[in-house]
């Protein structure tokens, strides 16, 4: 399908929906009641042109309520992934032909087509994922975002030789030109199961690749809806490819593949540093070196000296802690406060973290559910050890509810190296330390594997501006909250075991998923 090619309008972020508003909070519940009409529906992989139902399925399970089936989706063996391989193969031979510019029609018209939607695909992440209303249309909102910015981007990068010309050589033309790579392996995570998913697909595919989208198998009936919708767009079969499988069965053996080109990669780091052994690997008939795109968690933090609006301190990080339930790689699990304000900041992160009410996402409360039992036992089991590391002051177990719901949990006066301060646990617990200075608060914040976000809370402008310098992560930002990065505002990606620093919505990001190739002609 071609579709005609309109200008790429400024980029602006995809607006929040204020749910305070009664007519917008009776349209997500219209949108909730229309999803659960769904409920246990059967959804097929997507093979080239081809839709394939398979016997063994994957059960999507509200995690807020047991009893509810999201949906079963059918499951890829190694045989349908390497029937995928080869349809992605077949296709990349047209798709690195479509100009850059017709490429990003695609996704600027999924992007009218899932704003349309907006309400209904955030719907099925409160059911699917246990997101309350913010976090869904929040999520929702990014994918669009997601897919306008990198349209644009690409468009940018193939018009690069009349916005940034290479030097001029004597008697030569040059130019510049971005290629894209190949097939790609696309492994978003669960958490963020529409934005990550959007974001990763499209920048692969408006670079000319074509992918094949394994989904988290705790999220992937919003995943289908993605790549049905792109499939309404026009975008060409074989494109995106849709294969949920199992990790060890399809994810592995995809990786190792010959012909695999890149990794794009994001979830835990056990999981990322498997990838990336594999992926090293050279598979016979291999003739490159694979790149790995990869973002895998952190153990994220917010300094606090004794010059910070307290007030603002403490609501920052109850929000950045308890955020979806924790369940963040951004999110601020560790918090390092200096002793002069210590117990005033600690009995206002309690107050408010006591006020937050759990239950149902559909129901809009604070906080939901975690995602399955394996993350629920894993986390309760965490709390367990910060009763030995840590003076509980809230929380500390579970919470009432037919699904996975935990007490948002606060521990005080926790050592630096306990394991609560230094363990990504990926749910609603918060561990506060105390320090004598804010640049040995800064270093207790450094003391870590990770670094991906952080905040620093402060109204001194010098200690800002050394702070900027060494607290060690990613993405930092002063006097606010760590979670949250806009697309093109807040290019987001970490160092050190937090992944390869690729920043997701920054203007860089879609030269990992291209080659650049320089072209001189005598003249």
């Amino acid at each position: 399908m071609t579709i005609p090619l309109q200008a790429a309008k400024p980029f602006a972020n995809e607006p929040f929906v204020d749910f305070g508003i009664e007519e917008n909070r009776k349209a997500m519940e219209a949108a909730i009641a229309k999803v659960k009409a769904e409920l246990g529906r059967e959804y097929p992989l997507r093979i080239g042109g081809r839709q394939v139902m398979t016997e063994d399925k994957i059960v999507s399970v509200n995690p807020g309520d047991l009893g509810e089936i999201v949906g079963l989706v059918s499951k890829a063996d190694r045989a349908l992934a390497e029937e995928a391989m080869q349809a992605a193969l077949r296709t990349f031979e047209s798709w690195k032909k479509v100009p850059a510019a017709e490429r990003a029609q695609y996704l600027f018209k999924a992007a009218e087509l899932m704003r349309k939607r907006k309400h209904d695909f955030s719907a099925t992440m409160i059911l699917e994922a246990g997101k309350n209303y913010a976090e869904a249309d929040a999520d929702t909102a990014e994918a669009i975002d997601f897919m306008e910015f990198y349209g644009r981007e690409m468009i940018r990068l193939s018009r690069i030789n009349e916005t940034l010309p290479l030097t001029k050589a004597a008697g030569e033309d040059n130019r510049l030109e971005y290629i894209p790579l190949g097939v790609g392996i696309v492994i978003p995570p669960w958490n963020f199961p529409l934005a990550i998913c959007v974001g990763m697909t499209t920048a692969a595919i408006v670079a000319g690749n074509t992918v094949l989208l394994k989904p988290a198998s705790a999220t992937p009936v919003v995943a289908h809806k993605f790549a049905l919708l792109m499939e309404e767009a026009g975008l060409p079969p074989g494109v995106i490819n849709f294969i949920p499988g199992s990790g060890a069965e399809v994810g592995d053996y995809l990786t190792s593949h010959p012909k695999t080109r890149f990794v794009s990669f994001t979830g835990s780091k056990e999981v990322g540093l498997h990838i990336s052994r594999l992926a090293a690997e050279t598979a016979p008939g291999q003739i490159w070196i694979k790149r790995l795109v990869a973002e895998m968690g952190g153990k994220d933090g917010i300094v606090v000296d004794e010059t910070a609006d307290l007030d603002a301190a403490a609501q920052a990080i109850v929000v950045s802690a308890f955020g979806y339930q924790g369940q963040k790689c951004s999110a601020g699990s560790r918090a390092f406060i200096v002793e002069s304000v210590y117990d005033e900041v600690v009995a206002k992160v309690v107050e408010r973290t006591k006020r937050l009410a759990v239950g149902l996402p559909e129901k809009n409360f604070s906080v939901g559910p975690v995602i399955d039992r394996s993350a629920y036992e894993k986390i309760l089991g965490y709390i367990e050890i910060g009763k030995t590391e840590g003076k509980l002051l809230a929380g500390g177990g579970a919470a009432p509810g037919n699904g996975y719901y935990i007490e948002p949990t606060v521990f005080a006066d926790v050592p630096g190296k306990a394991r609560i301060m230094q363990e990504e646990i990926f749910g609603p617990v918060l561990a506060i330390g105390k320090a004598k200075d804010w640049r040995e608060a800064i270093d207790l914040y450094n003391d870590t594997e990770f670094g991906l976000t952080g905040s620093f809370f402060s109204t001194d402008e010098d200690r800002i501006a050394e702070a900027s310098d060494i607290m060690h992560c990613g993405n930092l930002y002063v006097n606010r909250k760590c979670t949250g990065a806009l697309v093109g505002a807040h290019p987001f990606g970490g160092f050190n075991m937090s992944g390869t620093d690729s920043k997701a919505g920054g203007r860089d990001y879609l030269l990992l998923f291209t080659q650049a190739k320089a072209i001189s002609r005598k003249k």
